[in-house]
Parts: structure tokens; sequence; C-alpha cells
């Protein structure tokens, strides 16, 4: 967790107290170091998933960080890429490493809220990664998957990672729920609030809110192993 070019200890503790966007704007130059970072070895299998479906000519990634997502979202497209994000920080160190990056689409960027978002129908692909968590279940869920509705032109496709129902005898999932209580408790006493939770936008739950919003969803799983063999990869198509 602890990578020699990554934050310290204090220095998450620093982002925890401090609010949402304002803790990855002091985090953003050292994100790349730590364990929130999508790993590539997910990313790239979802680049070949969307490859092997045809040419995409416009992609866009919501919450999207540093960049890692684009990164890979940026070499299937041949027209735009738009990453969106909170963190203006977290935007800033993307723009340095996706002009790195090969492909032949133009790269813009947002600084944005993801659940109120209106791109008129403009992206055949949108994505989003590691990002579930700041999303809080209910409301704001709902928001968010109208936002991506709106986003995507008839036949697009959100393509995203998720996990099944968790075993609740886990003790993983024990100390994802003693996480997220610590959060619930900081967040009522302290202001402004830091979201970041755990076991947040399941398959089931996040079936159900895509189906009732006109996407037809389809999972696959069995496309990793090891320590990511839980992971589900979802393409919810808009009708």
């Amino acid at each position: 967790m602890f990578h020699p070019q990554g934050p310290t200890f204090a220095e998450l503790a620093q982002q925890a107290l401090s609010g949402t966007t304002q803790g990855y704007d002091l985090l953003a130059n050292k994100f790349e170091y730590t364990p929130f970072r999508t790993p590539d070895a997910l990313l790239e299998v979802v680049q070949d998933r969307i490859a092997a479906q045809g040419p995409v000519a416009r992609g866009v990634d919501l919450c999207c960080g540093t960049g890692a997502g684009l990164a890979h979202l940026k070499q299937v497209c041949t027209e735009e890429v738009l990453g969106v994000d909170l963190s203006q920080g977290m935007l800033d160190v993307a723009q340095a490493r996706l002009e790195q990056t090969p492909g032949q689409a133009k790269v813009s960027l947002m600084q944005s809220d993801a659940l109120d978002l209106d791109l008129k129908e403009r992206f055949d692909v949108l994505t989003c990664f590691g990002a579930f968590g700041h999303i809080l279940e209910g409301e704001q869920e709902e928001r968010f998957v109208q936002s991506v509705h709106r986003a995507l032109r008839a036949g697009g496709r959100f393509v995203f990672i998720t996990s099944g129902k968790p075993d609740p005898l886990s003790w993983r999932v024990w100390a994802a729920k003693a996480f997220n209580a610590s959060i619930h408790a900081r967040n009522a006493v302290m202001d402004p609030p830091f979201h970041m939770y755990y076991l947040t936008f399941r398959l089931p739950r996040a079936t159900e809110l895509l189906e009732a919003a006109g996407f037809e969803v389809h999972a696959e799983r069995g496309l990793w192993q090891d320590k990511f063999r839980g992971a589900i990869l979802v393409q919810a198509t808009k009708r």
C-alpha cells in the first residue's frame, strides 16, 4: 500500500479529513502510486472488449482521476475522448499523462460533477472505474445512471467493472463495513464531508438501476484470475 513514491499514512489521513474534492486535490500528484488507482491488468481487458465490438468514435470516462481509464479509452476511439472529474488536481495530472499516451482521438478534460452532466447523447462508449464509492446509495445512484443515460447515444454502451453479492462471512466484507461506518461517523461531525465507501454499485443493484433507466445489461465473469477473479465486466447498452 505504501509505495516509496506514494502518500504517507499522514497524507492519507489528511485526505480523509478534507472534503472529497479537496482530498483528491491533495493526493493527485501521488495517486498513481496508491492501491486506489485501477490496475492496468483490469483496464487492458476492458480495452480489448470495447475494441472487439468495432470502431468507437467518441468516448467519455466519468470520474477519470489521473487518467488511467482515459489512457486505454483513447486507444480505441477515433475522434474524441472526454475525461470528467471534480478534482482539478487530478485532471492536471491526467493532462500530463495523456500527452504521452498513444491514440489518435482528441482529448478534452472537464471539471464537473458526474451526477449532473448533460452531454446530449454525444458518446458511443462511457466508462467509469474505481469511483462508485463516491456515489451515495439511493438518490445519487439514480442521478448517476440518468447522467450516464443522457451522455450516450442510442445503442451506446456504459462499460464498467464491479463484483457480485459479497460473502457475508468474509473478513473483507466486515473490514469494508467497518471502514464505511468510520466514514459515516466522520461525516456526522465534520464538514465538508468525505465520501468514499466500499461494497457499492454491486451487480444486482447496478442491474436494477440500469434496466429501470432503459439499458440492456450484459455481465461477463471469469475474465480475470487470482486477486481479480471476482471482478465482473458489465456492458450496459442504451436501448
